[in-house]
């Protein structure tokens, strides 16, 4: 079968939308650091989208840090790569063209490094993942004893870290008389533009104070938040592009229709016309971050424990469940008076989209994957909302069960009696406790509420949420999930 290329495209079959600019004449203006499945499922189909709109110089060059794979799949095929929507009206296809070219960094830094001090780039924008950061989380400050760190100040013409190579990438800039480019993060972090601006001037101080001056005078870090669900490429996904395609291509992405970006609109040199597209260019993230902390994650960890512990597989099949999309309306009737709409967001229009994209049968979306490290994740999805209904004197029957449903599933038993693989940093924690507590709602409640990281001090000293917690508990293990969830329904 025929690759892939910008020769194929004629190929395509007339259903398969196709770059509408003249891609002959793109020309780079955005260095991506990490060029992932999510960045080109996220950022480079913006991108594509605002070409379309108001052709400009923003073509994508992407970097791979670790390694070649991503360059000698694209490379063949003139950074050419289908997007597969998994939409529930059926697949969707459509070809980007706004990636040029992709660098590997570990075979040539200085060639990299020279990319990003060329004139034209004006966006280094970048999905490295939470640890590509090489920083603290807990406190956000640069790791100097980071081995990518220390090699980096050590070999400051060959870095192999982001930060190490932005700081590289503005020292040539500065050097040159030229202006810096924006940094662009697009990683789950929060704040990450600030994160990453922090990171940038801590690791510049360490070369040179005057270098951190100029960063800090001038240089751009818009915070972001994203949002699309982008599942791992399978074998079986390349096999059904192929088909509907007709054509080879070894580097496919696959996502859900829905797709968000916030932007901070703050830029060094331009942007393209993101906000023509669909993108929001807001004075403050921090709002958006917030409503999809408590909205998004919080119904997904829910959903994800209640909808394991009643057998459903995928949040696809727990939301599709009329008890448990009952479920959710009554959680986000808990938190919606918690989170401050952000700009031109009307919240009960997304929890709607919110349910739409959760009940999307062609996005296999596990819960058990969901369920995975609730310890980190329960503090800032829940327990925060939680604290303010308490404090409001607020009811929280939906929020509660969320939490008994999780310490259900941290007892490592289901309702079949089948073992729970429980992935966590303190699963072995949980399995004494729960071992000694039993299934008994107080007893077991008790034990898990003990546990100071996940609830501190304060929550266990709340009757309110206790004794709520307990009750749910007893239910779980009397009368199951789907029952519990849908008496409380009945209740309200």
């Amino acid at each position: 079968m025929t690759r892939l290329s910008k020769t194929a495209l004629a190929a395509l079959p007339a259903g398969v939308r196709r770059p509408a600019y003249d891609r002959s004449r793109l020309s780079p203006g955005i260095v991506h650091l990490g060029l992932g499945a999510f960045a080109r499922a996220h950022l480079c189909e913006f991108t594509d989208d605002a070409l379309e709109h108001e052709f400009g110089a923003w073509g994508v060059v992407g970097a791979s840090l670790q390694r070649p794979d991503q360059r000698d799949r694209l490379k063949p095929q003139d950074g050419l790569y289908t997007f597969l929507k998994r939409a529930p009206a059926g697949p969707e296809l459509r070809v980007i063209g706004s990636v040029l070219d992709v660098l590997v960094a570990p075979e040539s830094p200085q060639a990299l490094v020279a990319k990003l001090a060329a004139p034209e780039t004006r966006i280094v924008s970048l999905t490295v993942t939470e640890k590509g950061y090489c920083h603290d989380p807990a406190t956000g400050r640069l790791r100097a004893d980071h081995p990518d760190i220390a090699h980096d100040l050590a070999n400051p013409d060959a870095p192999r870290s982001a930060i190490g190579l932005i700081v590289a990438g503005l020292a040539a800039r500065k050097a040159a008389g030229l202006g810096p480019f924006t940094a662009l993060c697009c990683d789950n972090l929060p704040s990450n533009g600030h994160v990453l601006a922090g990171l940038v001037r801590d690791f510049a101080a360490l070369r040179d104070d005057r270098l951190s001056q100029w960063i800090e005078a001038n240089g751009a870090f818009p915070s972001t938040m994203v949002d699309r669900i982008v599942p791992a490429t399978t074998e079986a996904d390349i096999a059904e592009v192929a088909s509907l395609l007709g054509l080879d291509d070894a580097a496919p992405v696959i996502g859900e229709p829905f797709r968000q970006w916030a932007v901070e609109d703050v830029f060094a040199a331009g942007r393209p016309r993101w906000d023509a597209v669909g993108a929001q260019m807001v004075s403050e993230v921090a709002p958006f971050e917030f409503m999809k902390l408590r909205m998004l994650n919080g119904a997904h960890s829910s959903l994800a424990y209640l909808g394991y512990l009643a057998g459903h597989e995928t949040v696809a099949e727990a939301s599709g469940d009329p008890v448990f999309a009952r479920f959710l309306q009554g959680l986000w009737a808990e938190i919606m008076p918690t989170v401050p709409a952000p700009q031109g967001v009307e919240l009960q229009a997304y929890a709607r989209d919110l349910l739409t994209r959760f009940q999307n049968p062609a996005i296999r979306h596990r819960t058990w994957q969901i369920a995975m490290d609730g310890s980190q994740k329960l503090p800032q999805r829940l327990l925060g909302t939680i604290r303010e209904r308490l404090k409001a004197g607020a009811p929280i029957d939906h929020l509660a069960l969320g939490v008994a449903a999780w310490m259900a599933y941290v007892t490592g038993t289901d309702e079949k009696g089948a073992a729970i693989d429980v992935r966590d940093p303190l699963a072995a924690e949980f399995a004494a406790k729960t071992r000694a507590a039993g299934r008994n709602g107080g007893a077991l409640s008790e034990a898990l509420l003990g546990i100071g990281a996940i609830f501190g001090d304060d929550l266990p000293r709340q009757p309110a949420f206790t004794k709520l917690v307990a009750r749910h508990l007893d239910a779980l293990f009397a009368m199951g999930a789907r029952a519990t969830a849908a008496a409380l329904a009945a209740a309200h």
